[in-house]
């Protein structure tokens, strides 16, 4: 039998960089996500404010493994 994966968007933020960011995002999801897979990076962005970036923006999505109930 084959194993199935759900996927999930999160944007994750960093003062200092996308990577940074895009860690932030799966590292937390890790605390409540089992079987972490694959993260792929959908968009970077930034938040800007008076001219100046402020934070950095990763929206990822990540697969999981998905365990129903049998």
């Amino acid at each position: 039998m084959g194993s199935v994966y759900k996927i999930i968007e999160l944007v994750g933020t960093s003062p200092d960089s996308w990577e940074k960011a895009a860690a932030t995002a799966v590292e937390t999801a890790s605390h409540t996500l089992r079987d972490l897979r694959i993260a792929e990076i959908v968009e970077l962005d930034m938040q800007v404010e008076e001219g100046k970036v402020i934070a950095y923006r990763a929206k990822i999505k990540l697969s999981f493994k998905y365990e129903g109930r049998e």
